[in-house]
């Protein structure tokens, strides 16, 4: 090879080296740009505050909740800021670790249209999944949050005022999502637990599941995001991934609620979520 020649293959070299860097940072802006757009949507006030209170130890992990929690997840198309704010909401009241963000995404659910009723039957429904001292602890940061912004529940009725008791209620919830599933609720345990039977009837769906704030999918958004984020419950999610069709939810929508959980519940939960999902469909298909 002539000194010409090498000398014009490393230019090339160098010149596609360059065009790589530049369209790799250009991508990175573009996903940076992206979601600090939506996270100052939700957060004016707070955004830059998570990026500064990072600066002096992990710049990059700032970076990370822009360009991958936000540009990459939460822009996706298949659910509004709404929705992905009600699951985040389930997801961090389910692990019950995390108080700091569950206050940033309460005012964000506030920021993205939900009522405090709204955030408040979402704890409601995922203490059914997490227990009370989880909902407890998550109505505590819900109530710091409401007073930062001014905002309070309306302690208006949860429930039709009929006179319907709550295993009617109960039943009739659960029927609208499972069909007649609440008979084999109380065959399934009757031999060891009858009680448990008639506690998720009369408590789970009379008290909790029939209250009318949010919409049957809002409450089969947070089941999910709950019981993936808990990464214990896939006999659980597989029902609510179900129910969730039920009551109008696309698949794409429910894969979108569980890819969400790999940003608040890690990869793992949202990969062992997807394999429950896919059983789910299966079962639906089959």
């Amino acid at each position: 090879m002539t000194r010409i020649a090498h000398t014009g293959c490393l230019a090339l070299l160098a010149l596609a080296l360059t065009a790589t860097a530049t369209f790799g940072e250009q991508a990175m802006n573009e996903r940076y740009a992206r979601g600090w757009k939506a996270l100052t949507a939700l957060a004016p006030g707070k955004a830059q505050a998570v990026q500064d209170g990072l600066a002096d130890i992990a710049p990059d992990m700032g970076r990370f909740v822009v360009e991958f929690g936000y540009g990459d997840v939460f822009t996706r198309p298949g659910l509004d800021p709404a929705s992905r704010q009600i699951a985040t909401i389930a997801a961090l009241t389910a692990l019950g670790n995390a108080a700091p963000q569950l206050r940033f995404h309460i005012e964000a659910g506030l920021a993205a249209g939900l009522s405090p009723d709204q955030i408040v039957d979402v704890i409601y429904v995922t203490t059914v999944f997490a227990g009370f001292p989880a909902g407890l602890n998550a109505l505590a940061v819900a109530r710091d949050a409401f007073a930062e912004k001014g905002v309070a529940v309306s302690h208006a009725p949860a429930h039709a005022p009929d006179a319907i008791d709550r295993r009617a209620r109960g039943l009739a919830a659960l029927a609208a999502t499972s069909q007649n599933a609440g008979q084999h609720v109380l065959d399934s345990l009757a031999d060891i637990a009858p009680d448990m039977a008639a506690f998720i009837l009369d408590f789970s769906y009379g008290d909790v599941i029939s209250r009318t704030f949010l919409t049957p999918a809002q409450k089969e958004i947070a089941m999910v995001a709950a019981a993936t984020a808990r990464g214990t419950m896939a006999p659980q999610l597989k029902v609510h991934a179900k129910a969730a069709l039920a009551v109008g939810m696309t698949r794409e929508q429910l894969a979108e609620v569980v890819i969400q959980m790999a940003v608040y519940a890690g990869f793992p939960a949202a990969l062992n979520g997807l394999t429950a999902l896919r059983e789910a469909f299966a079962e639906v298909d089959g």
